[in-house]
């Protein structure tokens, strides 16, 4: 086992559907910055395949896009591996198994990573098309500076 953390970041959504893609707008921007001992990937969403993902890292950031009647842009963060993810964030997803069912079913399973980060960020906009809205992608970029500074204080670097 590695005396260093491993790190996953899983951008979760559709960037074909307006806000639901700022998951996979956060996972491009950070797989740019080639940060040490991290692996980022897309997903779908669907609840086994994000157990799948996560199983066996130590820690893992989840960015997906939420419907919860607030104000776009707003950030969410749950510390999912103490808390409980409101499902009814997600309400708005195709997925019949989506992340807050995973995260509950992995928590009862034992399978949860030691640190599970999951950032919800209020969306405007979920019709056909390509682009975040205004709000969403400055969100975004708060979400990605967030992410780095919790990696850089783990790994002791400069970035």
């Amino acid at each position: 086992m590695s005396s260093k953390p491993k790190f996953l970041v899983i951008g979760v959504g559709n960037e074909f559907r307006g806000d639901d893609g700022v998951g996979p707008f956060v996972a491009q921007a950070l797989q740019a910055k080639l940060l040490p001992n991290t692996t980022v990937t897309r997903a779908s969403g669907e609840g086994a395949s994000l157990m799948h993902l996560w199983d066996s890292m130590d820690t893992v950031f989840v960015i997906d896009a939420v419907s919860s009647d607030g104000e776009p842009g707003t950030r969410h963060r749950f510390e999912a591996h103490a808390e409980t993810v409101p499902s009814r964030f997600f309400n708005y997803s195709t997925h019949a198994f989506s992340l807050g069912e995973a995260v509950e079913l992995s928590r009862l399973l034992g399978t949860l990573p030691q640190r599970l980060v999951v950032f919800g960020i209020e969306g405007a906009n979920f019709e056909a098309g390509v682009g975040l809205s205004g709000a969403v992608k400055a969100a975004a970029y708060q979400v990605i500076q967030d992410i780095i500074a919790e990696i850089v204080v783990v790994e002791d670097i400069q970035v």
